[in-house]
């Protein structure tokens, strides 16, 4: 054994200490070696900077369904392919695909099968062929499984090893402090051949969750990993993982044993001879949020999940001043850590990240507007009985037509701006399928599916999306096209690196701008974006551009004169000014 391997070695005792400690850890590491190395390959740490490679400012994800395309004759998958190959190439580097496993509910977040992919989706050859072209990144639910999977009907028959797969609570235990993210009962009564049971399900009866007390249910999501990467997974999204550990009497949220499994899968992925990243999604506030990147030794990314209740407060108030607030306390990401910036997602914008950061008249303001804009509100339990908004479910293109003045001619404008910020700033920009599709909301399906969620989770006829994209006159072509056209430009830009230098300007409450600059220093950034329908001007002595530098709108392609007149910025307009063009 080389050194790299017995550190590799010593460590996952260390870890699995900490998790397990009261099971033979030497046995329990051996296992993790051979499922993740069964071909008994040596393992090689990769360095931990931005030199490895993992990113750079040519990267960008699209999030989408599997069958968020489809036309009735070919399997959704190979229509994605069509759409990615035909649009996206030299636009993102990867794509996200939503679970596409065999499921019960919760649109794939209710796993029947971790092994399979969705026979109405296609086959692991399909995933195969996009994972070869892009970047793919995949889910991996590890909190819970369907109530239909055959894990939890072998535990309700009593059968080894499921008998003891999934955690069980007693309903005489304190359980008030619990956080949940819904306002379902936490504990399901069941019947099973031993007996009456409740077992703990964190967000809904069709997902119970697994008990990663019983060390073997870790060693089957690793073994699962592993049949991921080798089928092309390059990034895990590690979903729901702040609720893995539960205790009662406690919040079971973010325990020690958590992050000590995320620290586990970590060391793992940096000693894969592929090239792994671990994203969590962790929807909570922001000090919460951030504790997942450990000490570099967590989390190769994590979501800015306040980045979309402050970009949607902003573009309907007209005002930057949260945003910005927030955005200037907001710490680098570590070395070797980037942060994903998104502004809208298949669950629609999270409210908790808001917590603490817009105040209440604020937040209940932005609730309000986006109800007038046709959007919904998926409330959350609190420990003291009462109800919290939890999430906005909307399409973000439609909420984006109204202001808390009303609805103007802007919409466009405003909603291009919108999705411009999160390119601007540090870290890997994400784009929603339905937002760059310019999506409108489905509230159809809400009524067909019983669910606030499937208002932002349409299925497009594949030939007429297509029809709408190559219309000049369709709100589809003018996003698309001018989003795409927007993200060829950022990845030829060294500033916009996801670990470039950022710093947040002070300027008008109208505006909101940040300060970029290549890690060589050879390229400085100045991402300007208007968030009012009112035309700023601003002077070039106000960003404190450099006079013996030559200066240009990387979007617009105007040059800016120094000695000229103010800069403007026309309602909603964004500009990227550099020296480097």
């Amino acid at each position: 054994m080389d050194t790299s391997h017995r550190l590799l070695n010593a460590r996952l005792k260390e870890l699995l200490g900490k998790i397990y400690p009261n099971e033979d850890t030497e046995d329990l590491a051996q296992t993790v070696l051979e499922i993740f190395w069964p071909d008994e390959s040596t393992p090689r740490k990769r360095a931990r900077s931005p030199s490895n490679r993992l990113w750079s400012e040519r990267d960008a994800l699209l999030i989408t369904y599997g069958d968020t395309l489809i036309d009735g004759q070919h399997k959704p998958l190979d229509l994605l392919l069509d759409f990615l190959t035909r649009h996206m190439k030299g636009v993102v580097s990867g794509v996200h695909i939503l679970p596409f496993f065999p499921f019960s509910s919760d649109d794939g977040f209710a796993v029947t099968d971790y092994r399979a992919v969705n026979q109405r989706l296609g086959e692991w050859s399909d995933i195969a062929r996009i994972a070869q072209r892009f970047h793919l990144m995949s889910d991996l639910v590890l909190n819970h499984v369907s109530s239909q999977s055959n894990w939890f009907n072998e535990y309700r028959q009593g059968n080894a090893p499921y008998d003891e797969f999934f955690y069980e609570g007693n309903p005489e235990d304190d359980l008030s402090e619990v956080v949940r993210p819904r306002t379902t009962p936490l504990l399901q009564k069941i019947e099973t051949r031993d007996g009456e049971k409740h077992v703990w399900c964190t967000f809904s009866h069709d997902q119970i969750d697994l008990n990663f007390e019983n060390p073997e249910v870790l060693l089957e999501m690793l073994r699962i990993i592993r049949v991921h990467i080798d089928k092309g997974v390059r990034i895990l999204r590690l979903d729901a993982v702040a609720f893995l550990w539960k205790v009662p009497g406690t919040t079971s949220i973010h325990l020690p044993e958590t992050h000590a499994i995320v620290q586990l899968l970590r060391l793992l992925a940096d000693y894969t001879s592929e090239t792994v990243v671990l994203l969590t999604e962790t929807n909570v506030p922001r000090t919460e949020n951030l504790s997942y990147f450990g000490n570099r030794n967590e989390a190769h990314a994590v979501y800015n999940f306040p980045l979309p209740p402050l970009i949607l407060h902003a573009m309907q108030s007209g005002t930057a001043r949260y945003l910005h607030a927030w955005q200037s306390s907001m710490p680098p990401a570590q070395l070797g850590c980037a942060y994903l910036n998104f502004t809208a997602s298949h669950d629609g914008v999270g409210m908790r990240p808001a917590e603490g950061v817009l105040p209440t008249e604020e937040k209940d303001r932005m609730i309000e507007t986006a109800r007038e804009a046709g959007a919904l509100v998926s409330m959350r339990a609190l420990p003291d009985g009462t109800e919290s908004a939890y999430e906005l479910n909307c399409s973000l293109f439609d909420v984006m037509r109204r202001t808390f003045k009303g609805v103007d001619e802007h919409h466009i404008a405003r909603f291009l701006c919108s999705q411009t910020i999160p390119m601007s700033l540090e870290g890997i920009p994400a784009i929603y399928a339905h937002s760059l599709l310019a999506t409108p909301s489905d509230h159809e399906a809400v009524e067909r599916r019983g669910m606030n969620r499937a208002i932002n989770r349409h299925r497009w006829q594949y030939p007429d999306l297509l029809e709408r994209l190559a219309d000049p006159s369709t709100d589809q072509h003018k996003v698309m096209h001018a989003l795409s056209e927007r993200f060829k430009i950022r990845r030829k830009q060294p500033g916009f690196h996801p670990n470039a230098t950022q710093f947040t300007l002070r300027l008008d409450d109208r505006l909101f701008g940040v300060w970029r600059q290549s890690l060589d220093r050879n390229q400085s950034i100045f991402a300007i974006h208007n968030v009012s329908d009112e035309t700023v001007l601003v002077s070039p002595s106000e960003i404190n551009l450099i006079m013996d530098e030559a200066w240009r709108d990387l979007l617009s392609g105007d040059e800016v004169i120094l000695t000229g007149p103010e800069i403007p910025f026309a309602p909603y307009q964004c500009r990227w000014i550099s020296n480097r063009f």
